[in-house]
């Protein structure tokens, strides 16, 4: 992903179980960024009107807020990163957002 500088390598994707695929969860993302941080536990889900889309790690607090650990900065980032990740995948196609 060259677009901010950055560079997606070495990615694997496991996939959900039966289950968890009924809900639109069908697997975990791991990455190399930049050679040098490795990203893991990006869900990879196909929404309602059937999109890919990935969901970046969190917590919540008491309140209930989200917190998430990494994220893309921004839209433009979020849409290179998902077209590089669901590239590296085979999976990218008309249905990714």
């Amino acid at each position: 992903m060259s677009d901010k500088g950055l560079s997606v390598s070495g990615v694997q994707l496991v996939s959900a179980g039966a289950e968890e695929r009924v809900s639109g969860l069908l697997g975990w993302i791991s990455c190399v960024l930049n050679d040098g941080v490795r990203l893991d536990g990006i869900a990879l889900r196909r929404t309602a009107d059937g999109r890919l889309v990935l969901s970046f790690p969190e917590r919540r607090d008491g309140a209930g807020r989200r917190h998430p650990y990494i994220r893309p900065v921004d839209d433009e980032a979020r849409r290179a990163f998902e077209h590089e990740i669901l590239t590296a995948i085979g999976l990218d196609g008309g249905g990714t957002r």
